[in-house]
């Protein structure tokens, strides 16, 4: 029986862990953010039994975890300022889709936790508005503006042409 509790949250780990990135922004604090989550998951008295139930209560519990540590350490001003200044200044010169896929990421890391946040849990993560809505405790409405606004503003710095070209300077370089 623990055997069987213990392996019910595997699938759902890529996901928690992508989500807890997608917060802390940085991989050492999200894996303690993802384990602390995966322990109070395991050590917990009444589990949800549907697994759609199941998922978003692991999601709920990753980021309540992450609102107590960031109220409790102060970092909600900071945070800000230091995803900002963690942007790649110079992206690398690959092909096309690598350096289209460097521009959404850095346009990704740019927005607000609140877009970064929604926008994780609906496009990356994959859960429906409804789930998304009960997941952080809002109508679906909100979820939806919210996804709305997210996306637009992820346009919005993605038609800036944040990243550079550096092929004319390739052959510079042989």
């Amino acid at each position: 029986m623990q055997a069987r509790i213990e392996r019910r949250p595997r699938p759902y780990h890529a996901r928690l862990f992508a989500y807890a990135v997608a917060l802390e922004r940085d991989r050492d604090r999200a894996q303690d953010l993802f384990q602390e989550c995966i322990a109070r998951a395991l050590g917990a008295n009444r589990v949800p039994d549907g697994e759609p139930a199941f998922r978003a209560w692991l999601f709920v519990i990753l980021r309540n975890i992450w609102i107590d540590q960031s109220r409790s350490s102060g970092r909600t001003a900071e945070l800000e300022e230091i995803y900002a200044a963690d942007l790649v200044s110079e992206p690398v010169s690959l092909e096309t889709v690598l350096v289209e896929a460097l521009a959404v990421r850095q346009a990704y890391a740019r927005l607000s936790v609140e877009h970064r946040e929604i926008l994780s849990l609906v496009d990356v993560s994959g859960f429906t508005y409804e789930e998304a809505a009960a997941l952080i405790s809002v109508p679906r409405g909100t979820v939806m503006s919210r996804v709305s606004r997210a996306r637009r503003a992820l346009a919005a710095l993605l038609e800036q042409g944040n990243v550079i070209d550096f092929a004319p300077y390739r052959d510079r370089l042989k």
